[in-house]
């Protein structure tokens, strides 16, 4: 199934105290580099990144998409909705800046359980992972009245979108919890 996919990497890294972008990952690389090779190797037909216009590290590659919040300060929510807003495939992966350890093999599992229309996020209890998630087109004027509404809490978005048939929910397995490791504080 072919999808777009975004690197959210627009927040401010306040409790970081610098750009998490710019951060090394695991394997010796700035994160934003990983991240992007994550998207690539779970087969993204379209990369955008969701930054802000005064980050300075953004690559200048044609093969990227850059996508900026329509209203800045109203956290991933906002970029998952722009990013929404630019895709030219019917589904888009998400993927946050700070989760240094996801393989891409958590997108084709979550891509396997979309449907036209129908796209999946994962669970851990009670909290979903919405910026490892598989989103539809369709999900995107929810979006935006949300964030219209004032409503930028990720979980109670998801939430909703489950109970209306737009998101499946994949449970993560003990094995895939190592992935979900983020990145907030030094």
């Amino acid at each position: 199934m072919p999808f777009s996919a975004v690197l959210l990497a627009a927040g401010l890294s306040t409790r970081m105290g610098r750009d998490k972008a710019l951060l090394v990952a695991p394997d010796g690389r700035p994160l934003w580099e990983r991240q992007r090779d994550v998207l690539r190797a779970a087969g993204a037909a379209e990369i955008l990144f969701s930054v802000r216009p005064a980050q300075t590290w953004v690559p200048r590659d044609a093969s990227i998409g850059l996508v900026h919040d329509a209203v800045p300060g109203r956290g991933p929510l906002g970029g998952i909705a722009a990013a929404l807003g630019r895709a030219t495939q019917p589904h888009l992966a998400v993927l946050a800046i700070d989760l240094p350890r996801l393989e891409p093999a958590w997108f084709r599992v979550l891509l396997g359980a979309c449907a036209p229309g129908v796209g999946a996020v994962g669970r851990r209890g009670d909290f979903f992972e919405p910026l490892a998630a598989v989103y539809p087109r369709e999900i995107r004027a929810r979006a935006e009245d949300a964030l219209a509404g004032g409503e930028f809490s990720l979980q109670h978005f998801l939430a909703a979108a489950v109970a209306r048939g737009l998101l499946r929910v994949r449970e993560i397995s003990r094995a895939e919890e190592p992935w979900f490791e983020n990145w907030n504080e030094p």
